[in-house]
């Protein structure tokens, strides 16, 4: 796991503020169905990130997420959907296994649909496959920057392993794209108590 962290921070800074990528050319040949977004989808989800960044209400920020994670969820494929409904459904039954396989096959089908990668991410995270689980955190953050859902993920991660001053940067980094979480401005506070305390 560590040997990723250093060039997934050094990618998040990097991201800081990128919209989303564009999606990938298929290569050789392989059968995929691209989820990339109209311009006109991707002008109403950046116009709701913009909102999210100014609102300073909790529970207004949560509605605005809500529709963020709609938006960001919905892969324009029936295909694809039912495969992510039977995936959550494995998941919510603890059959990694069967949620593990289903998630390949989407992923496999639609590379560039961010939240495909995030799903598996998740699941790798309950599996304690923490390296495989960033490697796919990677993936979602490369497509959508500014993932908040992956982004928190990640800096659980990383305090779950101690790595508390790289945990920080990234619930920093969360901050600036949903300054009312309160998740994030707790695990912040919590962060900063914690380290000034073992410097002293």
């Amino acid at each position: 796991m560590s040997a990723r962290l250093p060039i997934l921070l050094a990618m998040l800074s990097a991201l800081a503020g990128l919209p989303a990528q564009p999606a990938r050319a298929i290569d050789g040949g392989q059968t995929a169905l691209l989820t990339t977004r109209s311009a006109e989808q991707q002008q109403k989800l950046d116009e709701l990130f913009d909102q999210l960044g100014r609102e300073t209400s909790p529970k207004a920020a949560k509605r605005t997420s809500r529709l963020i994670f709609m938006r960001m969820t919905d892969s324009g494929s029936d295909t694809i959907d039912l495969l992510m409904e039977r995936a959550a459904e494995a998941m919510g039954n603890d059959d990694s296994a069967v949620a593990l396989d289903l998630l390949d096959q989407v992923i496999a089908l639609a590379p560039d649909y961010a939240e495909g990668w995030n799903r598996r991410a998740t699941l790798y995270f309950t599996m304690k496959r923490f390296g495989r689980s960033i490697s796919d955190v990677e993936q979602v953050l490369t497509l959508e920057p500014r993932h908040f859902g992956a982004l928190s993920g990640l800096a659980v991660m990383l305090q779950a392993v101690d790595r508390d001053r790289e945990a920080l940067t990234v619930w920093y980094r969360l901050l600036e794209i949903y300054p009312a979480n309160p998740q994030a401005q707790k695990a912040v506070i919590d962060l900063e108590e914690k380290l000034a305390g073992s410097a002293t």
